[in-house]
């Protein structure tokens, strides 16, 4: 029987981060098999096999890492087969919901020898009230159907405002366990073990899933051309079902994205409350990316993130910027932005250079410009 953990958190909240931390200190002695799903139409964690839909590489501690897309279900069922690993850590797209991404580990154990485990989701706490009512429907979705919250950048946090911040979670998931001390102060076998503990709150949260997909199936109702009473296309409203083919440049359309805007209360301006809408990410993320053999000037680069990071024209619509591109010094430059914060580093050369920007509202010429583009 193969468990299967999901862990889930928004933009930047440091999942990956905590994988690596349970990957080298408590799976040594494992056979596991990361899955990622990244947001956006460039892939910057790795590439993918058109053909299959699955990207395989090898990561530290004997972890096999790959990127599924497509049918979630049929590459999950070869995944199983090729690898027979005695664990899958399930890394969805930071903008996913996580009981989207638990419906379809359902399917996939209704015909394999797999077991939902825990339900994780890295919260950061310094941004959590913040992103609770700008992203409300997204970022409580993760919080609401998780067995265990783990709370990045506490150490940042005085005791008031971590308080503060654990009773806003607790209103939203009472159930949960709720991991407030410093990583760097934990082992990862502490933390894997109040994971496997709450794991079996896990029956509880799948029955809350099927019914709430129940009540969504009868409340919405399609024309003749297969519009819903919402104005969403379901036929596309599956995040794994998205194909990347990015040979050029590769971006969303704009339009119906700027359509949603939220106010304080968590309420969107297509009529819908986050907490019991059903958007997909497509209908308020955008994924602006692009690959280019261009060198970048590393200097333009860092004032753009600067920008990105600290202006109060992107605070509260840029969640993201990642990238590895070649430099005009002759080296490749890495980066990793997330509001309030950004990592600019040295890296190894790439087959092309590739950078992807996500918020609610990207402006391809904007960006270009901000990049020296």
């Amino acid at each position: 029987m193969t468990k299967i953990d999901i862990i889930s958190g928004f933009l930047g909240a440091g999942k990956t981060t905590l994988i690596k931390k349970l990957l080298e200190e408590v799976f040594k002695g494992e056979k596991v098999v990361l899955i990622e799903n990244e947001y956006g139409e460039v892939g910057i964690d790795g590439g993918f096999l058109k053909d299959s839909g699955i990207t395989v590489t090898e990561m530290n501690s004997g972890c096999i890492c790959c990127s599924l897309v497509g049918d979630f279900t049929k590459n999950m069922g070869e995944v199983v087969e090729k690898f027979h690993p005695d664990r899958i850590l399930v890394e969805p797209s930071g903008v996913g919901k996580l009981s989207d991404v638990m419906a379809s580990v359902a399917d996939v154990a209704k015909t394999l020898d797999v077991e939902l485990n825990g339900l994780v989701t890295v919260v950061n706490g310094k941004k959590a009230l913040k992103q609770m009512k700008a992203f409300g429907e997204f970022f409580n979705n993760q919080v609401e159907y998780a067995t265990t919250i783990v709370l990045s950048r506490t150490q940042e946090m005085d005791d008031a405002k971590l308080q503060e911040c654990v009773t806003a979670l607790q209103a939203k998931n009472d159930k949960a366990a709720i991991i407030t001390t410093p990583w760097d102060e934990l082992s990862g076998e502490v933390i894997l073990n109040a994971v496997e503990k709450k794991a079996s709150l896990k029956e509880e949260i799948l029955h809350e899933v099927e019914h709430a997909h129940h009540d969504h199936d009868h409340h919405h109702h399609h024309d003749e051309d297969g519009h819903c009473c919402c104005d969403h296309e379901h036929e596309h409203e599956h995040e794994h079902e998205h194909e990347h083919e990015h040979e050029h440049e590769h971006e969303h359309d704009h339009d119906h994205h700027h359509e949603h805007h939220y106010d304080e209360h968590g309420n969107c301006s297509c009529g819908h409350h986050h907490e019991e809408g059903h958007h997909h990410a497509d209908d308020v993320f955008i994924s602006w990316g692009i690959e280019t053999p261009r060198k970048f000037d590393r200097a333009t680069v860092e004032k753009a993130l600067d920008t990105l990071c600290h202006s109060e024209k992107y605070e509260s619509t840029i969640l993201r910027a990642k990238g590895m591109i070649p430099a005009t010094d002759g080296k490749w430059i890495y980066f990793d932005m997330v509001p309030g914060d950004y990592e600019l580093r040295d890296g190894a050369p790439d087959y092309t250079g590739r950078l992807v920007v996500i918020g609610t509202n990207v402006e391809e010429e904007e960006m270009k410009t901000l990049f020296g583009m």
